[in-house]
């Protein structure tokens, strides 16, 4: 009998692994995209064991049930306080595809496109944040606080500091950060003793605390990054609330800056922006806030001159049943009609928004694309460049930003008048995986901020060729190769 044994354990590993693929088969392709699955499907086929793990921890790209119950109910009570609104202005000035696209962000995100805004970009690091620290100084009701990433250092000191003012004079200060984000950051501990200490209400965003019963999937992560003061001032982008190093050692070793783009913005769009907060806060909290807190956008002060913009909030994630900010982008590309810019950290787009991109070119206009020159993730940087060939083929003009600097910014602008600007990368991930938040913007004074901060792109950075590009060793274009492929696991 022991001398069987082998040839029965072997037996047993061969059905097992036979019932693997087969069931693989069955349930992979089940709501993906073709992509996708066959990522899964061959990483489950060339390494079964593993493979499998792999599916059953992160497969997975919903949210618990609890969750996604709750942002249903979160989208119908928006909706039908937003119903009565009519806040867009004159719509006959806007294009058809304009109009639609707006619709279907309502549609899809709840908010609606309202006019009478007002938008500032700032892209000096330092001066963002004191930026906000200065609106929480001059909150005298709440001050919502919403990031991916929340260190307290020497670069954030004063936004603590003035959250802690404000809490002495009896502003209530309410902070959400990304569980797993935030935690992983140097001295995590002391950041939260600190938000503790001055008596700011904080919770985790997407805890993975399966000892406390808290778990979902544990990269499905909340990328956003708002600030609300009292309902009058908003700021929205890509800046985490953490040093231009994100004072990590390999980062400092490389010398690595984060280069941000972040919008203030005033007027009735920021009612829509403290939504999402308060939506988020309900989802972790189970806190419904009130009236007080609740801010209606008809009683926001409006911006009644000409450059007055007309805005839209769109969030989106795994709590949504479509990837809100895909549509978006892809009817933005479809829908432009001289130039198409981009500008994205992590750029992996799907098939769709590749067409869309490519089209673009073939249809004659002007596409350009800013990313980093260097990376500072690996895996995600060298599938960024697996596209690259295609891209310059197409006729797409791609600009690198200078090494020491990683280009976190992300925003996507066509023609003259009509922008995006948020927290979304031009990725799968971003797409599919994390909870974003973008705000789409119609108002040439918008379009000419954003034009001046590209062209600074240009100035610091340089265009990178086909002529280039095709020189490059065949070693770094396999692991390209391969980082593409790992990137459609989702």
């Amino acid at each position: 009998m022991s001398d069987q044994l082998p040839a029965i354990i072997g037996g047993i590993l061969i059905v097992v692994d036979l019932a693997i693929r087969i069931t693989a088969l069955i349930i992979v392709p089940r709501g993906r995209k073709p992509t996708a699955a066959m990522a899964w499907l061959l990483a489950i086929f060339l390494i079964p064991f593993v493979g499998i793990i792999l599916f059953l921890l992160i497969g997975n790209a919903r949210l618990p049930k609890k969750r996604r119950e709750r942002q249903a109910e979160l989208n119908r009570i928006i909706t039908a306080r937003a119903a009565p609104l009519e806040l867009a202005g004159d719509r006959s000035s806007w294009p058809d595809w304009f109009a639609a696209l707006t619709r279907q962000n309502r549609e899809l995100g709840s908010l609606p496109a309202v006019t009478g805004n007002t938008a500032l970009l700032i892209d000096d690091y330092r001066a963002s944040i004191d930026a906000m620290a200065a609106e929480i100084d001059a909150a005298a009701r709440f001050v919502h606080v919403e990031f991916y990433i929340v260190s307290f250092d020497d670069t954030t000191q004063g936004f603590f500091s003035a959250m802690e003012r404000a809490v002495q004079r009896g502003v209530t200060v309410r902070l959400l950060a990304d569980y797993v984000a935030s935690r992983r950051t140097v001295d995590s501990d002391a950041t939260f003793a600190e938000l503790t200490r001055i008596g700011v209400k904080w919770s985790w965003m997407l805890p993975v605390r399966p000892f406390h019963g808290e778990y979902s999937r544990p990269d499905l992560r909340n990328h956003r990054k708002i600030l609300v003061a009292d309902g009058r001032v908003a700021f929205l982008g890509s800046q985490n609330l953490i040093d231009r190093s994100y004072n990590s050692k390999k980062n400092i070793e490389r010398g690595l800056q984060w280069q941000e783009l972040m919008s203030r913005v005033t007027g009735p769009i920021v009612s829509a922006a403290n939504a999402v907060f308060l939506s988020d806060w309900y989802l972790e909290t189970g806190e419904m806030l009130g009236d007080d807190e609740n801010v209606r956008a008809v009683d926001m002060a409006s911006d009644t001159s000409p450059d007055a913009l007309v805005c839209q909030i769109v969030p989106s994630g795994p709590g949504y049943e479509d990837e809100n900010n895909l549509r978006q982008f892809l009817t933005l590309v479809t829908s432009a009609q001289r130039r198409v810019i981009i500008t994205s950290p992590y750029f992996v787009p799907d098939e769709a928004m590749m067409y869309a991109i490519t089209s673009a070119c073939a249809r004659g206009l002007d596409v350009q694309l800013f990313v980093s020159e260097i990376g500072d993730q690996g895996s995600v940087w060298h599938a960024q460049r697996s596209y690259y060939d295609s891209l310059l083929r197409a006729g797409v003009q791609i600009w690198l930003y200078p090494a020491p600097f990683i280009l976190h910014s992300k925003h996507l602008s066509i023609d003259e008048d009509v922008a995006v600007i948020g927290s979304s990368n031009m990725d799968i991930r971003s797409f599919a995986l994390n909870a974003e938040v973008t705000m789409l913007v119609r108002g040439k004074v918008f379009v000419d901020q954003m034009r001046l901060v590209e062209q600074r792109y240009r100035d610091a950075g340089r265009q990178l060729t086909l002529e280039e590009w095709r020189k490059e060793p065949a070693s770094a274009t396999f692991l390209d190769g391969v980082a593409r492929l790992t990137s459609a696991l989702q």
